[in-house]
């Protein structure tokens, strides 16, 4: 079971994300789940370069390797790009992405600071929702003048809007 689903099923139901009850399935069922570096690129829509980064940067946790020294990822791996590809959609800075991954990886005793860490974020989120909102009322406002302004198909003098 991953890190991920386990903080899923401590959650109550409520607190359980959305975007997880329809995740996309993993290519392979756990235990046969040995995946290179071109196909987690390919699952996950990640460069191979990208994916060294984040392994380099501490973001992504010990990826096992073959004898010959070629990565091979888990689906564990998997979800962990999940989530790091929604702590990025949501605009969470690298470093701090790079340190909620050194907590996840120090152990439970961390929760708290995972916890503060991520409703500091979450509030931030929150905060350009509402500035995006803000954004469509005035987008919705301009269309609506333009739309109101139109000729309509009965009106012989077409004039372009301002």
């Amino acid at each position: 079971m991953t890190v991920i689903e386990q903080d899923l099923e401590r959650a109550p139901a409520q607190a359980r994300p959305r975007a997880c009850v329809g995740r996309r399935p993993h290519p392979r069922p756990t235990g046969q789940d040995r995946y290179t570096i071109s196909e987690v690129a390919e699952h996950t829509g990640l460069t191979a370069h990208t994916l060294r980064w984040y392994e380099r940067i501490g973001l992504m946790p010990h990826v096992d390797r073959t004898h010959t020294g070629q990565r091979r990822f888990t689906n564990r791996d998997l979800d962990w790009l999940d989530l790091v590809g929604k702590l990025r959609l949501t605009g969470m800075p690298v470093a701090d992405m790079v340190h909620y991954a050194e907590l996840v990886r120090a152990g439970e005793h961390t929760f708290a600071e995972r916890e503060a860490l991520l409703t500091a974020h979450r509030a931030k989120v929150l905060e350009r929702i509402a500035e995006l909102e803000s954004t469509i009322d005035i987008l919705d406002y301009k269309i609506n003048i333009y739309a109101d302004g139109r000729p309509g198909p009965a009106e012989s003098n077409w004039r372009a809007p301002q």
